[in-house]
């Protein structure tokens, strides 16, 4: 019996009434009803089956070739606990995987659209990071110089010889602000990044990296603003529309009526975390996310004040297909960065033990070159970054791959079971 899935056109039709295994069992049932809800089929005693309702419409287009990445988006609904979410694969320039499915509110109200934009996480680190590299490349500011020369009140609190590539690369000392902030202090760009300027350094700027988990954006792009005289977001925008990359910092209002919500999985909040107890590394740490209390996203991540603030290491919306585009696009040579640059910015420039993340780590300037620990796929060249609940976009220079995942279910942390499935699915498909 051969397996159904993909028309001609490639995209998802109707399956064989009859399976062979539980891998088709859930594939026909979920196949027959993609847009009208999904259902669980599994088998039972004497070969009998029962049907549950997953109520999941799925849509999109599939290469006949990359049935297993289809197979494993469906299983992310069925036995992952997947509620909405994309997964866009480029090879060679090519889009092959165009995939969304599910519902992009709690309440199973609104379907899972292709435009439907959803908070990014760190997925956003390297789109910040890039703007940076971009400057770089035009030659108005260099990885080395003091990041001082363009913005002078980060001297303060022995920041003074801090260097761009140590903030691309978390060893500028900054991944948490003294001041005690509040989220209305989280959309207004000036006080955040004249907080952060006028923090003392936890460490000397070069010599150890922690993870600046949020204050990352606010480091890199205001190196951006002084230098180019831009917004992230404008230069965002900037990149991404001659791609059609649907990627945002700072969602303006006539597009948040296609934001997906956030759906958190358990969470710790400010309140659940007494700062007079810590010290350290350790206060260092929670700072960084609870200060201010939203600044991770929690109590404002759906809010029209979060999604419309610049806040580009942790609030960037896009789709799975604006995140594949874009680093289809890396993977020309000089469409975004001149070749050199992006091999630099793609390689190992600090390793080692992360408090924040509590485990070795490799850093690239803004990208993370694949690891063992946090694998993009088998090949040594990938590189991207994964974001809080399983968001991620990478690219694969030696097999042409450019993925973007996207969901609005978030599980800790950054791997997950069902961003993993579609690596795999794809990587076993070649």
């Amino acid at each position: 019996m051969t397996m159904g899935g993909c028309l001609p056109g490639g995209q998802i039709g109707p399956w064989p009434p009859q399976c062979a295994n539980l891998a088709q069992w859930v594939g026909s049932s979920l196949a027959r009803t993609a847009h009208g809800g999904t259902h669980r089929t599994r088998p039972t005693v004497g070969s009998r089956c029962e049907t549950d309702v997953v109520d999941a419409p799925i849509s999109g287009r599939c290469d006949a070739r990359f049935g297993a990445v289809r197979e494993e988006f469906l299983r992310n609904f069925v036995d992952r606990g997947e509620v909405g979410a994309g997964v866009c694969v480029m090879i060679n320039g090519r889009v092959v995987i165009d995939l969304v499915g599910g519902w992009a509110d709690e309440a199973r109200h609104r379907p899972w659209q292709p435009d439907t934009l959803v908070n990014v996480y760190s997925v956003g680190k390297p789109l910040v990071a890039l703007l940076a590299l971009q400057l770089v490349d035009a030659g108005l500011v260099d990885l080395d110089d003091p990041i001082v020369s363009k913005w002078p009140e980060f001297g303060a609190g022995g920041k003074e010889e801090a260097t761009l590539r140590q903030a691309l690369s978390h060893r500028a000392g900054v991944p948490a602000i003294r001041e005690p902030l509040t989220n209305s202090d989280l959309w207004d760009w000036a006080r955040m990044t004249g907080a952060l300027a006028a923090t003392d350094a936890w460490w000397i700027p070069g010599t150890r990296h922690a993870y600046h988990t949020n204050t990352y954006g606010h480091l890199i792009g205001e190196v951006v603003r002084r230098v180019s005289g831009e917004t992230c977001g404008a230069r965002l925008r900037a990149a991404a529309t001659p791609l059609d990359a649907d990627l945002w910092f700072g969602v303006g209002p006539a597009e948040q009526r296609r934001c997906a919500d956030v759906i958190w999985a358990g969470s710790r909040t400010a309140t659940d975390v007494n700062f007079a107890d810590l010290k350290g590394d350790e206060l260092m740490t929670m700072v960084g996310y609870f200060n201010p209390s939203g600044y991770s996203s929690m109590g404002v991540v759906n809010t029209a004040a979060w999604r419309s603030a610049e806040i580009p290491s942790t609030n960037g919306h896009g789709t799975a297909g604006g995140i594949a585009r874009l680093y289809g696009a890396l993977l020309e040579p000089g469409r975004l960065l001149t070749a050199p640059l992006l091999e630099e910015a793609t390689s190992p420039q600090s390793q080692g033990y992360c408090p924040v993340l509590g485990e070795e780590v490799t850093f690239g300037l803004g990208f993370k070159p694949t690891a063992p620990r946090r694998p993009f796929g088998p090949n040594p060249n990938s590189f991207g970054h994964f974001g809080t609940g399983g968001a991620v976009g990478f690219a694969d220079p030696d097999a042409g791959i450019a993925f973007g995942y996207a969901m609005n279910h978030v599980i800790p942390r950054w791997q997950s079971s069902r961003n993993r499935a579609l690596i795999d699915a794809l990587y076993s498909s070649l």
